[in-house]
């Protein structure tokens, strides 16, 4: 494992850039596919220290309105309080409660999720891509994670039994994070 030291000139504060970033999800469909996701409307912002990762932490919200799987139907249900409860519930938050180096470009990032106005710990593993200049001079690092949570610990426990056995939407989401950040001046 490579010293975090390695990091110590990446050390700052850095704000989402939404523009070259993706926060998704996947869940499976009628038990045969899988339907991807994602949310156009977030915003957040980390800290990093190099030279102790430990000490690094991060935010985001997203907006649950902004919602999108290629579908205006689906989307729909998806803001319905079925699913989300967008009008009672506007924002997912993460906000980071520990930071662990596991690798040499790996970290876990613990944090609180809460969703529904349900607060879980969950930890997603990330994998720092990589830092450089833009062509506007900006210093940009990216990281990529995933990881998997229950929708129903969450209060979002809407389904339909299959004919066949099973049922329409998967408890298990995938939550998809492809980060691209801009340090602060």
């Amino acid at each position: 494992m490579t010293s975090a030291t390695t990091y110590a000139h990446l050390t700052g504060t850095y704000t989402i850039d939404g523009s070259h970033s993706r926060i998704g999800f996947v869940a499976r469909h009628a038990m045969v596919t899988k339907v991807r996701g994602s949310f156009n409307e977030f915003e957040g912002s980390f800290t990093l220290d190099g030279e102790n990762p430990q000490n690094s932490s991060a935010t985001v919200t997203i907006q649950t309105k902004s919602v999108d799987t290629r579908n205006a139907d689906r989307d729909g249900h998806l803001r319905t309080n079925d699913f989300l409860s967008c009008d009672e519930f506007p924002t997912i938050t993460f906000t980071s409660t520990g930071i662990k180096q596991t690798g040499e470009d790996t970290f876990d990032v613990t944090g609180d999720l809460t969703i529904k106005g349900i607060t879980k710990s969950v930890t997603v593993p990330f994998e720092f891509g990589g830092s450089a200049k833009d062509p506007f001079g900006n210093d940009r690092v990216g990281f990529e994670g995933s990881t998997s949570i229950n929708r129903s610990d969450f209060g979002v426990t809407f389904n339909a039994a299959l004919e066949t056995g099973g049922v329409l939407v998967s408890d298990k989401i995938t939550l998809e994070f492809e980060i691209s950040a801009i340090k602060n001046a």
